[in-house]
């Protein structure tokens, strides 16, 4: 009888020291399977997902802060949901749009849409109530996104779409990203001159969208550089006429820029409209290739701004190498046209009229670095 409560209190000892470890393991457990969340289509509830993603660090103004290497602050969305399209029923849905419609308003998850390998036929809108979208492809080659509206086709309200509303893909939300995917406007190459053929594959509206191996397929106005803080890396862009055009403030880092004018064309129109607007079109490590022969920019705006850094240029350069839109503005006298240290071929008439200045480093190095864009605060390391 003396002994009894020595062994009661070893007895709850134990007990205590069980329950404790499995309290520790039951959290841990808990942690590391609520990481991720999956939309279900069938559901308005949100899944859990054992696999976690990877976040990009795109800021946003609140309360959650993470500390990466150079010691810029990253603001975030918090959490992390995976969406899948499959053309052939293997996935969420069957059609992108349907992906982005599935999405929140006011979004604060980081979105990955991961769209499989086909052709997706249909025209899609990520409008600006849903930031932090990201379209995944399988390959550029394999995962596309097509549409064929032109500039002089009637929308539904009878009245024609012009130029901003042809694009395939249109995207007004924030910190937008698209990886290894295409995008096309499959709409005919015009000749010089028509009216009413203008047809965009991409418009990219909203700020901090960033793009890394995706590819651009059109002929007059491929890709509307509309507005806000872009980077485009690795991407393949193709088309005739003012192929890159808008008054976006982007950098292309080494991207090819391919020309398929016939007669003539030209890659990019900028149009920056003011001397306190701090947009324009930075190339940096391109490659122009394809056929001409073509001017390298056109001033869209009175205070149009582009330069080309380290960028090779095939023998397709028109004589001249720049165009000054109208020839009645008197832009070479306003705009920001400059070029620094490129080669090719067709390097010396990218140098071919006055009001193209050859930079020196103090003058190019504000279009050199992702800075130009902002980018050390919004663009992920890997992407950068």
């Amino acid at each position: 009888m003396g002994s009894l409560p020595m062994i009661s209190i070893t007895a709850a000892l134990v007990f205590l020291s069980y329950f404790t470890a499995t309290c520790f393991l039951l959290v841990v457990h808990c942690n590391a399977t609520s990481s991720t969340s999956t939309y279900n289509s069938n559901s308005s509830s949100i899944n859990s997902s054992s696999s976690p993603l990877p976040l990009p660090p795109p800021p946003l103004s609140g309360n959650t802060t993470t500390t990466v290497q150079h010691h810029h602050n990253w603001f975030g969305p918090k959490g992390s949901c995976l969406i899948t399209v499959d053309a052939s029923g293997c996935g969420d849905f069957l059609s992108v749009q349907a992906a982005v419609d599935s999405v929140p308003v006011n979004n604060r998850e980081q979105v990955l849409i991961q769209i499989n390998a086909g052709t997706y036929i249909e025209k899609v809108v990520v409008p600006v109530s849903k930031p932090f979208i990201t379209f995944q492809g399988a390959g550029r080659d394999v995962t596309v996104i097509e549409w064929h509206d032109r500039a002089g086709d009637r929308g539904p309200d009878g009245q024609q779409l012009r130029t901003y509303n042809t694009a395939s893909v249109t995207v007004f939300g924030r910190y937008f990203s698209a990886r290894n995917i295409s995008f096309k406007n499959t709409a005919p190459a015009p000749m010089p001159g028509m009216e009413g053929w203008q047809a965009a594959a991409f418009r990219i509206s909203g700020d901090n969208a960033h793009f890394s191996g995706c590819g651009f397929y059109g002929a007059q106005d491929t890709l509307c550089d509309d507005a806000g803080r872009h980077y485009f890396k690795e991407c393949y862009i193709e088309g005739s006429i003012d192929f890159i055009f808008g008054n976006g403030r982007s950098m292309y880092k080494d991207c090819e820029l391919h020309s398929i004018a016939t007669r003539f064309g030209s890659i990019a129109a900028q149009d920056r409209k003011s001397v306190d607007e701090r947009t324009g079109f930075s190339f940096v490590g391109c490659r122009v290739t394809g056929s001409g022969p073509l001017y390298v920019g056109r001033a869209m705006g009175q205070y149009s701004r582009i330069v080309f850094a380290y960028t090779y240029f095939d023998d397709v350069v028109a004589r001249g190498g720049w165009d000054d839109w109208d020839h009645t503005s008197n832009k070479n006298k306003t705009v920001f046209f400059g070029v620094y240290k490129c080669w090719g071929p067709g390097a010396e008439a990218v140098r071919g009229v006055s009001w193209a200045r050859e930079l020196d480093y103090d003058t190019a190095h504000p279009f050199l670095a992702k800075s130009f864009v902002n980018g050390r605060h919004w663009i992920p390391p890997s992407d950068a």
